[in-house]
Parts: C-alpha cells; structure tokens; sequence
C-alpha cells in the first residue's frame, strides 16, 4: 500500500512517460496483462492507456494492477499509472521513502 507522498512521487516521475501498454476493443484480455507484467518487470513504473472501455477504466485499472501484483498509483484522464517494485531489491531503480 503506498502513501499519499509515495503516491504524489511516483506521479512526478511518470510525467515524462509514454504510455507502454494500450487497452484497446479486446478488452483486459490475457495478452493485456502479460504486457503489463512485462513492462513492469522492465520499468518498475508503468503508463496503461485506455483507448477503449475508458468508462470503466478505474475498475480495470484496480484489476489489472492487483493481477500483476501492482499499486495502482493514480488514473488521470484516459491513462493509469501502475507501479511494482522489481523483485530483486538491489535492480530497483526506483527508491521509495
């Protein structure tokens, strides 16, 4: 569980992200949510852009995040930001207080 200021940190840092993962017309389907679990294998901190299903997009934004073992950090407009800390704590790039 993040706290307001890790939640407030973590959305500075993603300012300057491109959205990596798209949700299109297939929906949250299991392609959607190996990419995820990728890119936040890669990144730690992840921009999913909702291009369809953008009235349900908080609820899918929970789901997905809490599938891949995420914090859903923020949804602003058409985009969620979702954090997971890498496994290994010595490859974390970033470092929260």
């Amino acid at each position: 569980m993040l706290t307001s200021k890790q939640r407030a940190a973590l959305s500075s840092l993603a300012n300057d992200l491109n959205p990596v993962v798209f949700l299109g017309k297939a929906g949250a389907a299991e392609g959607v949510s190996e990419a995820l679990d990728r890119a936040l294998s890669d990144h730690e901190l992840v921009k999913l852009r909702f291009v369809d299903f953008k009235g349900e997009r908080k609820e899918l934004a929970r789901e997905l995040a809490e599938k891949a073992g995420a914090d859903l950090v923020r949804v602003i407009g058409h985009v969620a930001i979702i954090y997971r800390p890498a496994a290994d704590p010595e490859k974390r790039k970033i470092k929260l207080a």
